[in-house]
């Protein structure tokens, strides 16, 4: 038996004592059936003695535990509701791969077997299961493959993340320069309003200027005439006068001279 063999998947109901319930049991390398048909008892006391850890969201398993003897390696988690699922495997044989492993068997296996594994008694699901116990293990036989094909998606994902970012970033970009399009739009359109208005302002001061100028024209001409005229106006009375006076001298002179 190879170190780095994928060797049985098993299944059982943690009751709320503690004590597990076999469920089902698939043995992948026919390597315990015949020489002990006691190692699925040995697995639940492994996993009653140290069950998996707390599972607080619902519809996934989790709380894995890997537990190691001299020759093989135990690897398991629960659900929230106690549906339990356990591989054994070669100690060589990756526990991160068979945490995968537990991970991917749950989703099918909790839809199709999650209601009767509520009450199932012991091994009642054993023929039920077989085929999707079958399935997963045949995947996962080969853990060098599984680990490249691991990766492989791991790698996809990356490229797929980086591609979005990419699109978002391009997005971004792309909406930044609209926005600055759009801002300088909206400046060249403030700047021709501001030109117009500053077109308007300056033929309305021009205008004022202008009423201005004819309004200071005609208050200085009006205080000019105010003052003058008067002064026009004595200074011909005055001439007059002088004339009257000149006149009357010279007739007076004349009857004096006859």
């Amino acid at each position: 038996m190879s170190d780095n063999t994928l060797r049985c998947a098993l299944v059982y109901r943690l009751e709320s004592s503690g004590d597990p319930v076999l469920l089902a049991k698939y043995d992948h390398e026919s390597a315990y059936e015949d020489r002990n048909s006691s190692y699925a008892d040995a697995v639940g006391m492994v996993v009653g003695s140290d069950p998996p850890g707390p599972v607080s969201e619902e519809g996934v398993v989790g709380g894995f535990k890997v537990v190691q003897s001299d020759m093989h390696q135990i690897v398991y988690g629960s659900d929230s509701e106690g549906l339990c699922i356990a591989v054994i495997t070669g100690l060589k044989y990756p526990s991160r791969t068979a945490i995968q492993m537990l991970t991917d068997l749950y989703t099918p296996y909790s839809e199709q077997f999650g209601l009767q594994a509520k009450s199932g008694t012991t091994n009642a699901l054993t023929k039920k299961s077989k085929k999707v116990l079958s399935d997963y293990c045949k995947k996962y036989d080969d853990s060098t493959k599984v680990d490249k094909a691991s990766a492989l998606n791991t790698k996809v994902e990356e490229v797929k993340v980086q591609m979005q970012d990419n699109i978002a970033t391009m997005l971004k970009n792309t909406e930044q320069a609209e926005n600055l399009a759009e801002r300088s739009n909206q400046l060249n359109e403030q700047a021709s309003q501001f030109q117009k208005k500053s077109k308007d302002l300056r033929k309305q001061m021009r205008c004022k200027n202008i009423k201005m100028t004819i309004i200071l024209t005609t208050l200085v001409v009006g205080v000019l005439l105010v003052i003058l005229v008067p002064l026009i106006m004595k200074a011909k009375k005055a001439a007059g006068g002088r004339r009257l006076l000149r006149g009357t001298l010279l007739e007076e002179w004349d009857q004096i001279m006859n």
